[in-house]
């Protein structure tokens, strides 16, 4: 949406020249406008894939989050809380952000109408940069807010990868720390019970004792801390210049943290150390009283042979006699087997033997039905030919009778017709005799009032009988002059006649 404002922001200031002229956007602005539109796509397709690995990672974080199943159900309820705040977080800003857009692009939309209607004043062009100005204002203080949001959304990502690497380096130190434990206590002797200890020489239980007390071989700090230290520490050869790079690299501990754990280490060398001096001691006196003790025990195993070769003797008789008594259990098994099996076979036989008695039985009844349907059948089609045979023996005479009569009526209209066009004929020749005479007596009427008139051109230019009875000089009838002498208006196409 910020792209589409955008880009009608654009197309309306290359639209309105300085002098306030209209331009119609050109090759280059078409160029642009074709770049724009592809990284648009871009975008797009680009959303859509985080779009889709969003709806993953949700599918996969619900899974665990919202499994009420889980031993760690406890422990991810505060998480679903805290997830439950961000989404509610998330949902204000697209809000937000939703409203600042759709402001936006009402603006860009009248600015779209105003283009419309164009008008070269300048009141119209002072209003159109103030829109202009306007819609270039809105998205670019949405551009600077999101860009901040960006940024903060950036480190905020950064910290916590840093925070989760850290996380990750010490889960795994802690699990290589379990499994080289595992793998170091024997099976069987996983505590040292009091009798043990008190067997051990005193500076070995002074040692454990230690450990016991001060949180273990890492001093009560986990391991990926520890190794951090151990290894500033010894490059620095224990030198009091290591402390201020120690504080830099284990950012979770304090100078007093730094300085217990190193005395700590001090001690806990030192322990060791006597701890190694007096195992020697002691393996060396464990070493004499073994070369005694295997003596002795060289005369209890020479004893314990002969013990033992008797014992075998003994185990041997008494395996030779389950053995015979197995034997003779088999064989009485296959015995009784092989009884059942023949009163199976036998059994067997006589089913099929049965089986084989019906099944003749039921072949001879289906073959008895068999002929006896045959028979039907047969019969039934004697009777259906019968039929049929009759049935087109009466369809033919049936259609020979109809030949019959369809020649004598094909005979009787045909003579129908000929008296018909015989009578038309007649009537034909009839009218043609009374037309004839009618035209012969109409020719002599002709005749008899006939007129003959000759073609007189000069006739049309004479006057009238009755014009010339009307202009006859007629003398007057009194003995007083006539002042005037009334007459019809003479037309102007007849005057001088």
């Amino acid at each position: 949406m910020a792209s589409l404002a955008t880009g009608s922001t654009e197309t309306a200031e290359s639209a309105v020249q300085d002098d306030g002229s209209f331009s119609i956007p050109g090759g280059d602005n078409a160029h642009i406008w074709k770049l724009k539109q592809a990284k648009k796509a871009e975008f797009i397709r680009e959303a859509e894939k985080l779009r889709h690995q969003i709806t993953v990672l949700e599918k996969d974080k619900n899974g665990h989050l919202y499994n009420k199943k889980n031993d760690f159900r406890i422990e991810y309820s505060t998480l679903e809380e805290y997830e439950q705040k961000l989404s509610n977080s998330t949902k204000a800003d697209k809000n937000k952000t939703e409203q600042q857009l759709a402001k936006i692009h009402n603006n860009v939309r009248r600015l779209q109408l105003q283009l419309k209607d164009v008008r070269p004043t300048p009141e119209f062009v002072e209003r159109l940069r103030e829109m202009m100005e306007e819609v270039d204002n809105a998205v670019t203080a949405f551009k600077e807010e999101q860009r901040i949001i960006y940024e903060e959304l950036v480190k905020e990502e950064k910290t916590t990868v840093i925070e989760l690497n850290a996380l990750e380096k010490k889960i795994e130190a802690s699990f290589r720390a379990v499994a080289e434990k595992s793998f170091k206590v024997p099976s069987g002797n996983a505590q040292v019970d009091n009798m043990a200890c008190s067997q051990l020489p005193e500076d070995v239980v002074a040692f454990e004792k230690f450990l016991q007390q001060t949180g273990g071989r890492l001093g009560g700090w986990d391991d990926f801390d520890h190794q951090s230290f151990l290894k500033i520490w010894t490059r620095h050869k224990g030198r009091p210049s290591y402390l201020e790079e120690a504080l830099t690299y284990i950012p979770s501990r304090t100078r007093e943290d730094v300085e217990q754990h190193e005395n700590w280490y001090k001690e806990f060398l030192f322990l060791e150390e006597k701890k190694k001096d007096s195992i020697q001691k002691w393996k060396a006196k464990k070493q004499e009283e073994k070369i005694e003790v295997s003596k002795v025990q060289d005369k209890i195993h020479e004893i314990s042979e002969f013990d033992q070769k008797q014992q075998e003797e003994t185990q041997r008789q008494k395996l030779e006699e389950e053995r015979r008594k197995r034997h003779q259990e088999l064989k009485a098994w296959k015995r009784q087997k092989e009884i059942e099996a023949a009163a199976k076979l036998e059994a067997k036989l006589k089913e099929e033997e049965e089986h084989q008695r019906k099944q003749r039985k039921e072949r001879q009844r289906q073959l008895e039905v068999k002929l006896v349907v045959e028979e039907n059948t047969r019969i039934r089609k004697e009777q259906e030919d019968f039929l049929r045979l009759e049935k087109e023996i009466r369809e033919e005479a049936e259609r020979e009778e109809r030949k019959r009569m369809a020649a004598y009526e094909i005979c009787r209209f045909q003579e129908r017709d000929q008296q018909k066009i015989e009578e038309k004929t007649h009537e034909k020749k009839a009218k043609e005799e009374a037309e004839k005479d009618r035209e012969r007596r109409l020719e002599k009427l002709k005749e008899k009032v006939q007129v003959h008139v000759d073609r007189d051109p000069s006739r049309l230019c004479k006057l009238t009988k009755g014009w010339e009875e009307r202009c006859k000089n007629i003398g007057p009838t009194g003995s007083a002059p006539l002042a005037h002498i009334p007459h019809r208006a003479v037309p102007t196409w007849r005057q001088g006649l």
